[in-house]
């Protein structure tokens, strides 16, 4: 599953404190809940959608990598949007849209309706997710601000537990004839609470001083993505034709330059979409590698795991939902650890030995998957999925704090908006990459495509090692609650 942990955006020093601060946090906390369970849900609710709307098994993949992708466009911006117009503003269309974007989800009749809502849900899902990380610094005194941060450990621990759960039920419940559509129709009575609760708690804070939208580079940065992804999904169901190729040297291109025009636009004075100079930092190039590679591997995991109990091993949504109950489980246990004071006395070095657990998890679930084939029971995988789970969640503890203590202050809001973007990215790369090594091994059997995935999630991990190498070893002093 992806949990987003996200490093919060610089905003001005917080005053003495909003006075409706924690009911507004409870408010940001909903609106984080629709966008978490919906990162979750579909990849197991993916090939129920399938059977009803028809199409490839490409659709499964476009219905995760189409919001993420857009989700990683989108952060880049939504804090200077912010800026621009006013935090609360932002948020009531951010979660007005993402609402609506969800009843369209509901309502699709076809695979390319569903995955066009989709991507507005991804963009719109991240606009309100950069409004409420500003408002949060912004109405709560320096001396809570740790305890306001800390809030959103246990909500991603309870959607991680429980939002595939949930969708497995809604999909096995068939709530008034509705199906999956049901896991959509849910964030409907979420999204107008949070709506209310935003127009009635959130201070109307003012524009701040920021500088204008850097729109050149956000379409060349979402060309180059869809150059990047586009080809990755489509290109195994084709038979790799020459413009799939193209199109991936496209991508290089087009990064190229993206990255020139970046340099120039800060030569000129201008404010650039992704600060240059954080490229000449280890720590953050580092950072970029590894994350790219880990989050690539964490969302792949998911969606094949999904996918290999049902269409390979027939299990309902709900019972394919609690099998993975293990590896949510494990996650937060590492979260809860982590935040006890681990994070702090190991630094660098707790993000290695949770990749070594990670790696000890899925060589334990490749063995048992070998061993045991169509016989294989929930039970016989729980411990390689606890494992998975509980080192996925020691890498992911410190990460973001680790990296940006390798920048200078006046860049962390680039670096963090860049860094939560990569995440996204990450994520819609592990549902085109190791999506696409599923199927391709599907015309062999189900056995070999989750045995040669799981190969390929080995080879992610062990690039996220070296990478990991190249990170600070501690966070800088202060830092912390990054989410």
């Amino acid at each position: 599953m992806t949990t987003e942990l996200i490093a919060p955006h610089p905003a001005a020093p917080a005053v003495a404190g909003h006075r409706w601060r924690w009911i507004a946090l409870a408010v940001i906390l909903t609106a984080e809940v629709m966008d978490l369970l919906d990162v979750l849900v579909t990849n197991l609710a993916g090939p129920a959608i399938r059977a009803d709307l028809g199409g490839s098994p490409t659709v499964i993949q476009w219905i995760g990598a189409g919001y993420t992708l857009a989700m990683a466009v989108g952060l880049v911006t939504g804090g200077r949007l912010g800026d621009l117009y006013g935090r609360r503003r932002m948020f009531l269309i951010g979660v007005l849209g993402f609402t609506a974007a969800s009843a369209a989800c509901a309502l699709a009749g076809s695979p390319g309706t569903l995955i066009a809502s989709r991507v507005a849900q991804g963009l719109l899902g991240a606009l309100l997710l950069r409004q409420g990380l500003g408002l949060i610094k912004e109405m709560f005194p320096p001396e809570q601000l740790a305890a306001a941060f800390g809030a959103f450990g246990p909500v991603m621990g309870i959607s991680a537990v429980g939002g595939p759960i949930l969708a497995g039920w809604l999909v096995h419940a068939d709530l008034a004839g509705t199906g999956w559509r049901a896991i959509f129709l849910i964030n409907v009575p979420l999204g107008l609470l949070a709506a209310l609760g935003a127009a009635r708690f959130l201070p109307a804070s003012r524009p701040g001083h920021a500088t204008r939208l850097d729109l050149p580079g956000v379409a060349l940065l979402s060309v180059a993505v869809f150059l990047l992804v586009h080809p990755l999904v489509q290109g195994r169901e084709l038979g790799w034709p020459a413009w799939s190729f193209a199109m991936l040297a496209g991508a290089v291109v087009v990064l190229a330059v993206f990255a020139r025009y970046e340099q120039r636009r800060q030569r000129a004075g201008r404010d650039p979409l992704v600060v240059p100079a954080l490229f000449r930092r280890r720590a953050f190039t580092g950072g970029l590698v590894a994350g790219l590679a880990f989050f690539t591997a964490l969302a792949g995991f998911s969606l094949v795991f999904s996918l290999y109990l049902q269409l390979g091993l027939g299990w309902p949504p709900l019972r394919a939902g609690l099998a993975g109950l293990p590896q949510a489980l494990g996650m937060v246990a590492a979260f809860v650890l982590a935040g006890a004071g681990l994070a702090q006395r190991l630094g660098r070095r707790l993000i290695h030995l949770g990749l070594g657990v990670v790696l000890a998890g899925v060589a334990g679930m490749l063995l048992t998957l070998t061993l045991t084939g169509a016989d294989v029971t929930p039970w016989r995988m729980t411990p390689a999925l606890l494992a998975v789970g509980f080192g996925m969640g020691l890498v992911m503890a410190p990460f973001f704090d680790i990296v940006l203590s390798g920048v200078e202050e006046a860049e962390t809001g680039s670096a963090s908006g860049t860094l939560t973007a990569v995440q996204q990215l990450g994520g819609a790369l592990g549902v085109a990459l190791l999506g696409t090594v599923f199927f391709d091994g599907l015309t062999d059997s189900v056995s070999h495509a989750v045995r040669v995935t799981l190969l390929a999630e080995l080879g992610l991990l062990l690039v996220t090692v070296a990478g990991a190498f190249l990170l600070p070893r501690r966070a800088r002093e202060g830092d912390g609650g990054g989410y």
